[in-house]
């Protein structure tokens, strides 16, 4: 049985007491999970593990997402401590979005799992009209 599994836990090591817990009902790790694995979420992850990006750029590289989600994802994952916003003091405004350490770790992993669904697409699509 693993710690999450057991209904008796034993006192928590300094390691453990620092991590979250997302399958604790009020675990605040389940917010900073809701925000990268969204749809728009995992797609800014993969987008800024590439590149830094300004706003209207990487509206375009990620295909259907409108404005307002965008900065919002943006403004989430900022939150988080996952993107970097670079504001220079220029006319016009120039600001660049970029990934934190923490942030280029979490992309890996989606980066993961977006490939493997790529590399998968047919074979699950198929699954599901069967």
């Amino acid at each position: 049985m693993t710690m999450r599994e057991s209904p008796q836990r034993s006192a928590p090591s300094a390691q453990q007491e620092d991590r979250g817990d997302v399958m604790a009902t009020g675990c605040p790790s389940r917010e900073i999970l809701r925000h990268v694995t969204s749809l728009w979420g995992v797609l800014v992850l993969v987008a800024l593990t590439e590149n830094t990006y300004r706003f209207g750029a990487l509206r375009r590289t990620i295909g259907g997402v409108s404005e307002r989600m965008l900065a919002q994802t943006l403004r989430l994952l900022e939150q988080d401590g996952l993107v970097k916003r670079t504001a220079y003091d220029v006319i016009p405004p120039h600001v660049e979005y970029s990934l934190t350490p923490p942030g280029r770790e979490a992309a890996a992993h989606v980066a993961e799992l977006t490939d493997w669904i790529e590399r998968h697409y047919e074979t699950l699509n198929s699954e599901q009209t069967a």
